[in-house]
Parts: C-alpha cells; structure tokens; sequence
C-alpha cells in the first residue's frame, strides 16, 4: 500500500541525497578502519559509515573539533577506549571530548558531524 498526501501532491523533493553505502568506495584511514562518507553538507556536515575490523583500533586519539559527533552501532560491539556498545546504541560525544575508537569483534557504526 502507498500512502499519498492528502492534498494530492508530493512534496517538493528536489534536495534530498540517496546513496547506498556499497555505492561508495571505503577509504582506509587506519588498518583495520575503513569510511565511507555518504554526505557532505555546506557547513562541514557529513555523514559516513565506519568500519572497524575485529581488533582494530585507532592510531591516535580522536578529538571532536569543531562540534560533537553522533555514533550508531549499527552491528558488532564499538568500544571507546574506556567502555563497549553494542549493536544499537547510540553515543553523543560533544564537541572537545576525545576518544580511542576500537572493536573486539568488529562492527559497523554510522557517524554524523552536525557541525563538520
């Protein structure tokens, strides 16, 4: 079944993005850790999907400048460098704190930076 709008017509639609994350290259940023980056927006908004291999960790501290990230396990458990998260969760992390992106098992997050 497809739902129309009352009025009988579909909204304007002209700036919505579609991708399919297997539509886009991964790029490796640290072994063992792949991104797919799905959306850039103007005010250095982005969206992408992490892929961290089972072990795998970041080589360096990531540190969130200049505003939060927000992080959705999609599978897998993504830990922190201080605690896990399993398939599910959802992780605010404000601007200026920092963490060690890692995975015991590997999994699949999907990360977005409001404010670039």
């Amino acid at each position: 079944m497809i739902c129309h709008a009352r009025s009988g017509r579909m909204p304007a639609m002209s700036h919505i993005v579609h991708v399919n994350q297997n539509d886009v290259a991964p790029r490796e940023i640290y072994p063992g850790v792949r991104k797919r980056v799905l959306w850039h927006g103007t005010n250095g908004a982005k969206a992408q999907i992490l892929e961290i291999d089972a072990g795998a960790c970041f080589l360096k501290l990531d540190v969130h400048h200049p505003g939060p990230e927000e992080v959705y396990v999609v599978s897998g458990t993504f830990n922190d460098g201080a605690r896990d998260y399993p398939a599910g969760s959802f992780v605010h992390n404000p601007a200026g704190s920092s963490h060690l992106p890692q995975s015991p098992d590997g999994c699949v997050l999907f990360v977005f930076f409001p404010e670039g």
